[in-house]
């Protein structure tokens, strides 16, 4: 039917709204991602762990504010004890006991006892409480003791020579002659105590005697001039004197010397 608007009037029932289809079906990936995001990092690093294998090389503790967690290495192989009841797989195959600290707790340690590139005197210092000073190969000797000047270029070798003040042959020389110029720093070869500094009568000239234990001593000699004095403990490479030319000499340079129980030995083995 139709009025004077032109409208037309409905005859029967309106009809029910159209409905939106609901879709249930999942991503195929979402299970698994509500399954991540479920787990904490830590579970997430345990289960990359187990299933690469990584569990099986390495164990590692934590200890921390009263909370310890144990991780065991097994043995040999990959076969994993079956955990008891209320017992976590990663705990089964080894008790280990508790790492416990307090929050003040203090570490100390022997600087001596620490062998690295880094402490060289505590290397030196092992190897002379090792075994007596007399006895020490030079393969175990080498680069214990650092070098008496920055720069080291040899002038004339430890042992026999021709003598530089008579000219004859024969002539035992008892240290290492190194090149320098005079008023150049003389440095410490290593820690030590100067047991001697002042006039050599027997050639040396100004001369510093280093004591660093169990039978070991440096000398340097013909000095231009030196500032240590007698029971003064020096550390290596520390400025003990300048070089000269004192005493028999013939130029300036420096004389080097090492001594094992009191005999002179070829300083090259030490340093």
């Amino acid at each position: 039917m139709q009025n004077s608007r032109g409208r037309r009037r409905a005859v029967g029932p309106p009809s029910a709204p159209p409905v939106a289809e609901v879709v249930a079906a999942d991503r195929p990936r979402d299970p698994q991602r509500d399954a991540r995001r479920r787990r904490g990092p830590f579970r997430q690093i345990t289960d990359f762990a187990a299933a690469s294998g990584i569990g099986q090389k390495a164990g590692v503790a934590l200890a921390a504010a009263g909370l310890v967690l144990t991780v065991t290495v097994p043995a040999t192989g990959s076969v994993m004890a079956t955990p008891l009841p209320g017992q976590t797989a990663l705990a089964a195959s080894v008790a280990q006991p508790e790492i416990s600290a307090e929050a003040a707790a203090k570490i100390d340690f022997s600087r001596s006892s620490v062998v690295t590139l880094g402490d060289p005197d505590g290397k030196l210092k092992q190897l002379l409480s090792a075994q007596s000073v007399g006895s020490i190969t030079r393969a175990a000797s080498a680069g214990t003791l650092g070098a008496p000047l920055a720069h080291l270029v040899t002038a004339s070798p430890f042992g026999y020579r021709v003598s530089p003040i008579t000219g004859g042959s024969g002539d035992f020389h008892r240290g290492q002659d190194f090149v320098a110029q005079c008023g150049t720093s003389v440095l410490a070869a290593a820690s030590g105590t100067v047991t001697f500094a002042g006039w050599h009568q027997f050639g040396g000239g100004n001369r510093i005697v280093v004591d660093h234990g169990n039978g070991l001593e440096t000398t340097y000699n013909h000095l231009s001039s030196f500032n240590v004095k007698v029971g003064q403990t020096v550390s290596r490479g520390e400025v003990v004197a300048l070089s000269g030319t004192t005493g028999a000499s013939t130029g300036c340079h420096l004389h080097f010397e090492v001594q094992v129980n009191g005999e002179v030995v070829d300083p090259m083995g030490w340093l």
